[in-house]
C-alpha cells in the first residue's frame, strides 16, 4: 500500500508540472543574431573612427600654438600659447551650451534652428539613421554613430574656427577681449552660418557643397580674423611713415615647422574624418590621398613662387603654402580626382604667397598669414568644388554650379564679416581690445600674464 501511495503522490506532483508549464522557449534565430552583431560592430567601428579623427583634429590645437608662437616675437610667446590653450576650453563650453543646437537642431525655417538648442539636451535616438531617426538633430541622421560622437567631432571643428582668429590678432590684443570674442563666435556666429550648410539650411537646399569646411570653418574663421585685424590696427613699427613695410620676424622657425607638420597630420582627421563613418573605406582613402597631394603641391608651389618673387625659398612661405594646400582641398576633397587635387594645391600655394604680400601692401597686419591661408584659400577651395568636381565621385553627390558656390561664399562673407566687425567694435568701445603702447613694446607676456616663455635668456636693462 505504501508503495502505491508513493507512486500516486509522484504523479500528483509531476502531472501538474506538465499541465501548467510555460510554452517551451523558441529556438534563437542564428541569422538574426548575426545581423544584430554586424550592426553593433558597424556602429562600433564608425564610432571609433569618428572619435580618433576628432582626436587628430583636437591635436591641431598644438599645431596652431606652435605655428603662431613661432611666427611671432619671443616676448609674446606665453600670450599666444595661453590663447591657443584657453580657446578650446571656451569653445567646448560655448558649443555645448548653445552652438551645437543652433547649428544642428531642427528648424521651422531654413535659416535658424529652433529645437534642441541648449546643452545637447534635444531628443535623440542615435545611432539610428535615415527615417528611423527620431530626434531634434535630423540634419545629422546620415551618420550612424552615437550623439556624443557627433558632438565631439563637430566641437573640434568649431574650436578650429576660433583658433584661426588668434593668429591674425596676435601681439597686440588684450587676452580677455580675445576670450570674449571666441566664446561668442563659437556660440552664435559660427553655428548660425554653419546651420545654412551642414545643419540642412537654405544653402544646403541650393546644392552648395563644402565637404569638410573650406568655407564653413576656414573662411568663417578668416572673415572674423580679418575684421579683428582691421579694428585692431597694425602692430607698432610694422608700417613705417615713409610707406615702407618693416618685417617683424618670428622668433622660432623650428616651432613653426613642427607646428605645420602637426597640422598636416591633423588634417588626416579633419578631411577623411568628415565621412563620419567607415563604410567600405573607399571614400576615406580617396579623401586622404587628395588631401595629402594638395598639401604637398601647396608646399612646392609656395617654394617656387617665393623664390621667384622674394629671390629666396622663404621657409615661412613654404609652411603657409602647405597649410594653404590643406585649406584649399578641404571643401572638394571627396569629389575631385588626385590630379585635380594637385592643381588645387598648387594654385593655393602660389595664391598664399601673393596674398600675404598683398595684405601687407594694403597695410593689413596679420602676423602669421591666417587671413591669406584660411580666408583666401578657403574661398578658392570652395570655388574649386564646382571647377574640378566630377559626377560619380566616392562622395556620391551632385556637383554644384559655380554660381551656387559664389552665392554661398558671399553669404558667409557678408554675414560673418559684418557681425564680427560690429562685435569687435563694440568690444573696443566697451573697454578696449588693444593693449597699451608700452605693453606692446615690452611684450604681452609680462603685461598680460606676468610671465616669460624664456626667462633664462632674457636680457634686462635695469635703471
Amino acid at each position: 500500500m505504501k508503495k502505491h501511495f508513493k507512486k500516486i503522490a509522484l504523479l500528483l506532483l509531476v502531472v501538474p508540472m506538465f499541465l501548467f508549464a510555460d510554452e517551451p522557449a523558441k529556438a534563437a534565430d542564428p541569422v538574426a543574431e548575426k545581423l544584430a552583431a554586424i550592426d553593433t560592430l558597424t556602429v562600433g567601428l564608425d564610432t571609433l573612427w569618428v572619435l580618433v579623427a576628432g582626436m587628430l583634429v583636437f591635436f591641431m590645437n598644438a599645431g596652431f600654438a606652435l605655428v603662431e608662437s613661432g611666427f611671432c616675437q619671443s616676448k609674446n610667446t606665453v600670450n599666444i600659447l595661453a590663447k591657443n590653450f584657453i580657446v578650446f576650453a571656451a569653445a567646448t563650453f560655448s558649443f555645448w551650451a548653445i552652438g551645437w543646437g543652433l547649428m544642428f537642431g531642427n528648424g521651422s525655417t531654413p535659416y535658424l534652428a529652433t529645437e534642441g538648442l541648449f546643452f545637447l539636451s534635444g531628443a535623440d535616438n542615435s545611432p539610428a539613421i535615415g527615417d528611423a531617426y527620431q530626434g531634434a538633430y535630423a540634419s545629422m541622421n546620415w551618420t550612424g554613430v552615437p550623439l556624443n560622437a557627433k558632438f565631439f567631432f563637430q566641437l573640434v571643428f568649431a574650436a578650429t574656427a576660433a583658433t584661426i582668429v588668434s593668429g591674425a590678432v596676435a601681439e597686440r590684443i588684450k587676452f580677455h577681449s580675445f576670450l570674449i570674442f571666441s566664446f561668442l563666435l563659437v556660440a552664435f556666429i559660427y553655428p548660425f552660418t554653419g546651420h545654412w550648410v551642414w545643419g540642412g539650411g537654405w544653402l544646403a537646399g541650393l546644392g552648395f557643397h563644402d565637404f569638410a569646411g573650406s568655407t564653413v570653418v576656414h573662411s568663417a574663421g578668416g572673415w572674423a580674423a580679418l575684421a579683428g585685424a582691421l579694428v585692431l590696427g597694425a602692430r607698432k613699427g610694422k608700417f613705417l611713415p615713409d610707406g615702407r613695410i618693416k618685417p617683424i620676424l618670428g622668433h622660432n622657425m623650428t616651432s613653426a615647422a613642427l607646428g605645420t607638420l602637426i597640422l598636416w597630420l591633423g588634417w588626416f582627421g579633419f578631411n577623411p574624418g568628415s565621412t563620419m563613418g567607415v563604410g567600405d573605406g573607399s571614400t576615406m582613402a580617396h579623401v586622404i590621398v587628395t588631401t595629402n597631394i594638395s598639401a604637398a603641391m601647396g608646399a612646392l608651389a609656395a617654394t617656387v613662387t617665393a623664390w621667384v618673387i622674394l629671390k629666396k625659398p622663404d621657409l615661412g612661405m613654404i609652411l603657409n603654402g602647405t597649410l594653404a594646400g590643406l585649406v584649399g582641398i578641404t571643401a572638394p576633397c571627396a569629389i575631385v580626382s588626385p590630379a585635380s587635387a594637385a592643381i588645387i594645391g598648387a594654385i593655393s600655394g602660389a595664391l598664399v604667397v601673393v596674398s600675404v604680400l598683398g595684405f601687407d601692401k594694403l597695410k593689413i597686419d596679420d602676423p602669421v598669414g591666417a587671413t591669406s591661408v584660411h580666408l583666401v584659400c578657403g574661398i578658392w577651395g570652395t570655388l574649386a568644388v564646382a571647377i574640378f568636381g566630377y559626377e560619380g565621385s566616392p562622395a556620391g553627390v551632385a556637383v554644384p554650379s559655380i554660381l551656387t558656390q559664389v552665392y554661398g561664399i558671399l553669404a558667409f562673407g557678408g554675414f560673418v564679416f559684418t557681425v564680427s566687425f560690429i562685435l569687435w567694435y563694440v568690444l573696443k568701445l566697451a573697454g578696449g581690445i588693444r593693449v597699451g603702447e608700452e605693453e606692446e613694446v615690452s611684450g604681452l607676456d609680462l603685461g598680460e600674464h606676468g610671465a616669460e616663455a624664456y626667462p633664462d635668456f632674457s636680457i634686462r636693462v635695469r635703471g
